[in-house]
């Protein structure tokens, strides 16, 4: 197999590669790497010694790839297929880059934080910089709902890269900070994201793992009523 995805099965920022991979039916060999155990995750640290998941590994171009964005576009490059993730027009592209970026930083970034600090030892936690993450979903979702405005995707009318990246950053943030009554065209979005095909086998495959997540609890009640007893 040419093309070697390590990641995990749980984390967000793994999903946005697999969703992008799913899209176009890309061959590759899916990886699961564990941090924790040094043999599972030696071969991650040689080619990527940041260790930072997902990272793309190309054997046929003998090629590493790190960084969410960068891996997508790479594929779109090499290895595209019917789906392009990213417009050939510099302006939509523009476009589909700042949205990308958008739900990595003022989404992921702040879900991360939340969750980071829920794990941490009493005395050590950081309830400030919860809170402003807390404001920041706020802040992005009222944006996210200007952006929408008639379109179907975040970018416009077709799915792209920026889609992958709002699929599971929204997923995880709506456990923490709920849309509100006053974003309803995000709430459509959100229920259009659930049922894509790409983003719907991810979660099927995140299944036995979302037990680990500490508000799995709050996960919408149709991933929850899939979820294997523990």
């Amino acid at each position: 197999m040419s093309l070697v995805l390590y990641g995990h099965p749980l984390a967000s920022f793994c999903h946005k590669v697999l969703i992008a991979l799913y899209e176009n039916g890309t061959h590759f060999e899916n990886r699961t790497v564990d941090l924790a155990d040094e043999t599972s995750s030696a071969e991650l640290f040689r080619f990527w010694p940041v260790g930072k998941m997902p990272v793309l590994r190309d054997e046929a171009l003998d090629s590493t790839i790190p960084e969410t964005s960068i891996i997508i576009e790479y594929l779109d490059r090499h290895y595209p297929g019917p789906v392009r993730l990213l417009p050939d027009d510099i302006d939509r592209a523009l476009r589909v880059r700042l949205w990308d970026r958008f739900f990595d930083l003022y989404v992921q970034a702040p879900m991360q934080k939340i969750v980071t600090d829920t794990l941490r030892p009493q005395g050590s936690k950081d309830p400030h910089g919860v809170e402003e993450a807390r404001n920041t979903h706020a802040t992005a979702y009222g944006m996210i709902e200007q952006q929408l405005g008639s379109n179907q995707w975040i970018a416009g009318d077709s799915f792209t890269m920026a889609d992958c990246a709002a699929a599971p950053a929204l997923f995880y943030a709506e456990t923490l900070v709920p849309f509100g009554d006053d974003q309803p065209k995000l709430r459509a979005y959100y229920e259009r994201l659930l049922e894509r095909p790409s983003f719907e086998r991810v979660l099927k495959e995140a299944l036995p793992y979302f037990r680990f997540y500490p508000y799995s609890h709050q996960l919408p009640e149709r991933i929850r009523s899939e979820m294997p007893s523990q």
